[in-house]
């Protein structure tokens, strides 16, 4: 006969025997929800992917590496924020998993990476088979958008520390780049120019200040139509994040456009990210009045009169993704990109940097060039 714990008698308590269920955690309904989500996780694949899902891990053939010269792995993991608040409170959950993969292959393919698989984690309240599986086809659409596949994920129940109808979401995903393809600071030069890709809106990042602003101080509802939006206020914030990942590519690999670097825009806004892959030597200049911002950007500054220092430095105010490409490609990039579906254009050219032009070089923690916006923007 075992000891008692701490020395102390144990007894059982009286009334129903405990379960995991009445605990809180309905491992059927976990496995329902794993049923439900097969369908979309099929459409979410590559031929290197080994096995079929249900195992502990996650397979992928990585043989086809062997074309490489030097492979690099890269990798990136990454959440939505709260972001997922607006999708809970709207029961509309199937697009918060495009948001999260663009979040993490966009990241990967400015080095040149090509994304070749994501893992996934929700983390729920109660799991619902429906939404869970609802989140998961977002998830495998956006891997389809990316190229890449979904190889395995977790779904976790945390009763007590999640209400019931709450979740978050993150990700991780790899990619691979010959050494000798790698893109970032060391490339740009003196002349090189950025160009903007536009954001299809506030992606998903600066959602805090976005729902304080709209839904806290101005009490609108989600489901309120509004005007300068033309839909209404929840459509508008729950707009997918669009995914450059498959753009960047066929910039980075194509022989008529010499790309030097990418930057995804994302928290901390569009001089914050660029500073990010530039060499220390180097300054941007953007123009804002080269574009119009989405109406959304402007509700924002107006109706919780955000100064616009701190609206760029939140929000990507209408730019996705920039390139930097090298001055005799600049026709080509924007071709490519416009042929593809992507509205791009010309946002600046880099120079020496100056004495006492700090910018954003200290930005995200980096030690790179520095960025300044002027101007006022068009429209």
């Amino acid at each position: 006969m075992s000891e008692p714990l701490s020395g102390q008698v144990v007894r059982a308590s009286s009334g129903t025997p405990a379960t995991y269920a009445s605990a809180g955690v309905d491992v059927e309904a976990g496995e329902q929800a794993v049923a439900l989500m097969k369908a979309s996780i099929a459409r979410a694949q590559r031929p290197e992917v080994v096995g079929e899902m249900g195992g502990f891990a996650g397979l992928f053939d990585v043989s086809m590496i062997a074309q490489y010269k030097r492979p690099l792995l890269a990798t990136s993991t990454d959440g939505v924020g709260t972001k997922v608040v607006v999708a809970q409170r709207m029961n509309k959950h199937d697009t918060i998993g495009i948001d999260l993969v663009a979040m993490v292959v966009d990241d990967l393919v400015v080095c040149g990476a090509e994304p070749l698989f994501m893992t996934d984690y929700i983390a729920t309240g109660k799991v619902v088979p429906e939404r869970i599986a609802a989140i998961v086809s977002g998830i495998a659409e956006g891997c389809r958008q990316a190229g890449c596949a979904l190889v395995g994920g977790e779904t976790a129940e945390h009763p007590g520390l999640l209400a019931p109808d709450e979740y978050d979401v993150a990700g991780a995903g790899t990619g691979v780049v010959d050494a000798d393809d790698l893109l970032g600071p060391d490339r740009v030069e003196v002349g090189d120019v950025a160009i903007g890709m536009r954001a299809s809106g506030l992606h998903s990042n600066g959602y805090s200040l976005a729902r304080h602003v709209l839904l806290t101080t101005g009490q609108l509802g989600l489901d309120q139509h509004v005007d300068v939006l033309g839909r209404t206020l929840g459509e508008e914030l729950l707009e997918p994040t669009r995914i450059y990942a498959l753009d960047v590519l066929d910039l980075a690999r194509a022989s008529d456009v010499e790309a030097h670097a990418f930057s995804h825009v994302t928290g901390g806004g569009l001089a914050a990210n660029l500073a990010r892959v530039l060499p220390a030597h180097l300054h941007v200049d953007i123009d804002r009045s080269t574009w119009a911002p989405h109406a959304v950007f402007r509700l924002v500054g107006e109706m919780g009169r955000v100064p616009l220092p701190e609206l760029e430095k939140t929000f990507n105010m209408g730019v996705g993704m920039i390139a930097m490409v090298s001055q005799d490609s600049v026709d080509a990039a924007l071709a490519r990109l416009r042929a593809r579906g992507v509205e791009a254009w010309v946002l600046g050219q880099a120079r020496e940097r100056g004495d006492g032009e700090t910018g954003d070089a200290a930005a995200k923690g980096g030690n790179g060039g520095s960025v300044s916006l002027h101007g006022t923007h068009a429209g």
